[in-house]
């Protein structure tokens, strides 16, 4: 691999590290209920979104995760060893909002997606 471009993709991945501890710091300090990498997701969704991070600054670190997501869900299963009593006593709960959120999900996008299809079979 070339020595700049390997120089970028650990700059890309910096940063968005960087964002990720912005958002543990963030959750801590303001003692948020959500995990500190929502929060890291949702600080770079803004700056996303208000053009203050451009995609291209990201987009080749980002797709070296993307490539390799599974092996980060290793942590997050064994993170929720230690929730066992609240899987205990509010599992049939947590069980049924997966299930109608994911149920939720799938029709939404199936529904955007056909809308879609019509819109795009209707264009000259």
């Amino acid at each position: 691999m070339n020595p700049r471009k390997l120089l970028i993709i650990i700059s890309q991945l910096a940063l968005l590290a960087l964002i990720n501890r912005a958002g543990y710091m963030l959750a801590h300090r303001l003692s948020l209920r959500l995990p500190g990498n929502l929060v890291g997701m949702l600080i770079l969704l803004a700056l996303l979104s208000a053009r203050l991070v451009r995609l291209e600054w990201i987009e080749e670190g980002a797709s070296i995760l993307i490539r390799h997501l599974a092996f980060f869900f290793i942590p997050i299963a064994v993170g929720l060893i230690a929730f066992k009593e609240v899987f205990l006593e509010n599992g049939f709960a947590i069980l049924g909002t997966l299930i109608v959120s994911a149920t939720a999900g799938i029709l939404l996008c199936g529904f955007i997606a056909q809308a879609f299809k019509k819109k795009e079979a209707e264009l000259p």
